[in-house]
């Protein structure tokens, strides 16, 4: 997702940036495009696929929230005195 941080790109670019053949870069994309993560469009014969804002947003919300939550419980372990942790 890196590339396609810095612009839109078709799928060659990608396969041409990454160990992977171009249907494996497919299918990836077509996974990040399920999930919301990337929208694309069609450019003549291609598809340039670009990062979605939306997609983006809500997963570093759920992985905020992930995050705050496991700090939280950490915490909680911590703070314990030494003979009542598990």
């Amino acid at each position: 997702m890196a590339s396609l941080a810095e612009r839109p790109r078709a799928v060659g670019e990608l396969a041409d940036e990454l160990p992977i053949s171009r249907p494996a870069v497919s299918q990836h994309l077509k996974v990040l495009k399920e999930a919301g993560l990337v929208t694309d469009r069609a450019a003549g014969t291609r598809r340039v696929y670009r990062l979605s804002p939306e997609g983006l947003g809500a997963l570093r919300d759920q992985l905020e929230t992930f995050w705050n939550r496991a700090l939280d419980g950490y915490q909680d372990i911590a703070e314990q005195p030494t003979e009542e942790r598990p």
